[in-house]
């Protein structure tokens, strides 16, 4: 169960040990077995702090809804209920068995079964372990502690069936043989290969948001790779599919083509955290999606004219194809269109560079670039440069005051229209480049912008 924002809890909040465990005794005072259940028995035997905590139970959801003050039915039809403790949904589920998975996704029919026969309908032998938090015993019914130490993922039962239960889980083997470092089962990844096609029947939301963990939670190269060998790529990003074989200038991309090229910068990800881990692995990962169409070669070389321009509509595309919010979206397009403006920096004016230094996000900008450097050429001399001068300028120096308002060029005489913008602009460029410091040197400059523009308008008391 992931983070989710359920009747106002704090999705910014994690799950915890202590609560999942208290859940689990509650369960058994009622007289009811329960025990720790997924991933975070996986986790405790790697040594790993698990995301969450779900748990499993022979209470069916009416007896979880009597235990618990605080419950919410979700999936309570298919035997799921949240239990909310301290704010934190818990996923608490009874023992079942599902058939007739008419869409892909959700049975028609759930019964409820042992916990043998349970974990025999899960998806992956390593998700299928169960655990007495109190003895810290584990029950394995399908092998999956010999599958964690042979750091391999496996179907439970016949892989096939598996897929054509939920499509979403040939994505989420992707995710966990990445994530983990983990191979995939040669039985597995045929399966996968032979499904792939119908992942496209899955929702939006749940492709981007395990395409976002394949990309956010380690070895996001080796995700990638994994999402092309299993056909999977070429279903859900072609666009990405299509960088594989352009080839660069080798004087400034000795490290192959643009599909290389973008599976280096994925290997070199930091774990920011949060929406800038986000948002800067889908940068990374869009940023030169322009370069395919736009590819041209000459007597003078290899061309890419406009791929920036190209890469923000295809990212647009891509991105609203899985339905992201408009503030990721907007952070992902502008790192799209503005990761070459890196290489001008040393010719700016002072008052663009300053503009470019303080715009929204600058520090995944910078990082953009400071992967994309080194999954190339290596020189990092414009990245540094960026950091001098930000430890040069002061907050001031990068966002003054502002001399004029446009409520003081309306006090001037002047009409306000699409020209108070230019002017407010032009400015607060002069400000920024040291060249006016005060209100009487920025009321003079208005009237040398208007007089340049020769468009002079009468000004009360010859102000």
């Amino acid at each position: 169960m992931k983070d989710v924002d359920v009747n106002g809890s704090d999705s910014t909040m994690k799950p915890n040990y202590e609560d999942a465990v208290e859940i689990v005794h509650q369960l058994r005072q009622a007289g009811y077995t329960a025990y720790l259940v997924g991933g975070s028995v996986r986790d405790y035997i790697l040594g790993r702090l698990p995301d969450d905590y779900d748990i499993v139970t022979s209470a069916e959801p009416k007896d979880v809804r009597n235990i618990f003050p605080k419950t919410l039915s979700v999936g309570e039809r298919f035997g799921v209920m949240l239990v909310v403790k301290n704010g934190i949904p818990y996923e608490v589920a009874s023992f079942r068995k599902e058939e007739d998975y008419l869409d892909g996704r959700r049975p028609a029919r759930v019964f409820y079964c042992t916990a043998e026969e349970d974990v025999k309908r899960r998806d992956f032998t390593i998700n299928g372990l169960l655990m007495d938090p109190d003895t810290k015993e584990i029950i394995d019914y399908v092998d999956g502690r010999v599958d964690i130490e042979r750091r391999i993922v496996r179907a439970i039962g016949d892989p096939f069936a598996r897929f054509a239960e939920d499509h979403l889980r040939m994505l989420r083997a992707v995710r966990l043989a990445a994530n983990l470092d983990f191979e995939m089962d040669p039985a597995l990844m045929a399966a996968i290969r032979g499904n792939a096609a119908a992942i496209t029947k899955i929702s939006a939301e749940r492709i981007r948001d395990e395409l976002s963990a394949i990309l956010t939670h380690g070895k996001a190269r080796k995700g990638m790779e994994l999402l092309d060998e299993s056909g999977l790529l070429a279903e859900l990003i072609p666009e990405i599919k299509a960088l594989q074989g352009v080839t660069q200038p080798p004087v400034f991309h000795p490290e192959g083509d643009v599909w290389e090229h973008t599976l280096r910068m994925l290997a070199l990800l930091p774990h920011l955290g949060g929406k800038a881990n986000l948002r800067l692995a889908w940068g990374v990962l869009l940023h030169d999606v322009g370069k395919a169409p736009t590819r041209s070669e000459d007597e003078r070389g290899v061309h890419f004219y406009g791929h920036v321009e190209q890469g923000v509509k295809i990212s647009r595309e891509i991105l609203e194809r899985f339905r992201f919010s408009v503030d990721d979206e907007k952070t992902v397009l502008a790192l799209v269109k503005e990761h070459m403006i890196f290489m001008n920096v040393k010719k700016m004016r002072p008052e663009r560079l300053k503009r470019f230094l303080r715009m929204a996000d600058f520090d995944l900008h910078l990082e953009l670039h400071r992967l994309d450097c080194l999954a190339s050429h290596g020189m990092l001399d414009y990245y540094e440069f960026c950091r001098e001068k930000l430890a040069e300028y002061s907050n001031e120096d990068l966002r003054p005051a502002l001399l004029i308002r446009g409520r003081d060029l309306i006090e001037m005489g002047l009409q306000p229209g699409p020209l108070f913008k230019e002017i407010l602009s032009a400015v607060e460029d002069a400000q920024l480049a040291g060249r006016i410091s005060n209100v009487v040197q920025a009321r003079e400059y208005v009237h040398s912008v208007l007089d340049g523009k020769n468009k002079t308008r009468p000004l009360k008391n010859g102000a």
